[in-house]
């Protein structure tokens, strides 16, 4: 029997995740060591963990309100506030997901008409595109370039806007460059936006994860952005709790009441003991100053630095990254692509990277590597990559 007319095209036609497709093919080999998924290797900190194990001991395993606990989405506002400067109303403008993966979906479902363009800066996140095309709408690559450190630049914004263009995908600290937009950057794009009547949808979930005294600066903040922005967020990243699978959306309500209408006939909720958990996090990260954070924060600074310095050491082009935790290296001067120089580094070497060109056409000649992975991995890992570019351009 053939699918292929139950099947829609539109879907059929996106590609796999290309950051899926070489840790599915690293976990069926031993002894590699990936640098590919985005994960951290701390272990979501105990006091998050017991309180979600008090949870269900004491029974708590009902449904949620569709929006969330009301105590994790104050917590929500509460931290928001005093980290960003963002200020939500707990009630109808802060709405708990499944993961920040679907506040953006839900934000973009939302939002997009069919034939309606979203630009989607370039190289990013491997999901934007594809969610955009799953909403009915156009991804639209907007270039990003190293030479302005992966910023997004009002005149490669402009120029790209068309009557159809609905909204902006803003996703900073980026991942996979590390590039950020500071507040110099943010105000720059802001009379576009207004301009042409358009809406942002800003992806912030490595909004705790900046280096070097920089500091994170949220685009609902720009003068006149606050009613034209989506803000996303979540724990997976700056809290260690990739599985807990909890995120949040903030806006104006009469986007969030939309947003959570699919939500609440799509999932109904986040599940309970996650949102116990995501609410423990932030009570707790209030009294003590975010220790936990800034612990992990500090750990992925180092590591950062040793990346940086290894790749330049190999004698290949390392852009200095800012935010997140990944290093985006040039593999240009091997000559190899950023497929082949991946395959091989994995087939050859036991070692994960994820091709550029898996984050938009203009990531190719680059490769992304996580730096959320043990010190010791990282250590052999960053060996046997200098070893391979070291017989590569040796033949």
């Amino acid at each position: 029997m053939t699918y292929d007319r139950f099947l829609n095209p539109e879907v059929v036609a996106v590609p796999p995740s290309g950051i899926r497709r070489f840790f599915d093919l690293a976990s069926t080999m031993k002894d590699t060591i990936s640098l590919g998924v985005g994960e951290p290797d701390f272990k979501t900190p105990y006091h998050i963990r017991n309180m979600a194990i008090n949870s269900l001991i004491d029974g708590e395993t009902q449904y949620t309100p569709n929006r969330g606990l009301l105590s994790l989405r104050k917590e929500i506002g509460r931290y928001l506030s005093g980290r960003f400067q963002l200020e939500y109303d707990p009630e109808t403008e802060i709405l708990v997901t499944v993961g920040a993966s679907e506040a953006i979906d839900l934000a973009l479902r939302a939002m997009v008409r069919p034939g309606d363009e979203v630009l989607v800066p370039e190289p990013s996140y491997v999901s934007y595109s594809p969610s955009v095309i799953f909403a009915g709408g156009t991804p639209v690559g907007v270039v990003t370039r190293e030479e302005d450190d992966f910023r997004l630049k009002p005149e490669y914004l402009e120029a790209a806007i068309t009557e159809k263009t609905r909204l902006l995908i803003l996703p900073y600290p980026n991942n996979p460059t590390g590039g950020i937009m500071e507040q110099e950057d943010l105000a720059a794009i802001a009379p576009i936006i207004e301009k042409h009547d358009l809406m942002v949808i800003s992806d912030e979930i490595y909004a705790e994860l900046i280096y070097d005294g920089k500091q994170h600066t949220s685009f609902a903040t720009q003068a006149g952005m606050m009613p034209r922005t989506i803000t996303i967020n979540g724990f997976s990243k700056a809290f260690a709790m990739t599985g807990w699978r909890v995120g949040y959306a903030c806006g104006p309500k009469e986007i969030i009441n939309v947003m959570n209408k699919i939500h609440q006939y799509g999932i109904m909720c986040a599940p309970r003991m996650g949102q116990v958990a995501a609410e423990e996090a932030l009570r707790l990260g209030r009294e003590n100053g975010y220790e936990d954070v800034l612990t992990m924060r500090e750990s992925y600074d180092r590591r950062r630095r040793l990346m940086v310095d290894s790749f330049r050491s190999m004698g290949l082009h390392c852009f200095e990254p800012y935010g997140a935790f990944y290093v985006f290296p040039s593999i240009r001067s091997t000559g190899l692509t950023s497929e082949e120089f991946c395959a091989r580094l994995l087939r050859e070497k036991s070692i994960a990277a994820v091709p550029g060109n898996a984050f938009g056409p203009c990531g190719e000649g680059n490769i992304r590597c996580c730096y959320a992975t043990a010190l010791d991995k990282l250590n052999i890992a960053l060996d046997r990559i200098a070893e391979f570019v070291q017989e590569v351009k040796g033949n």
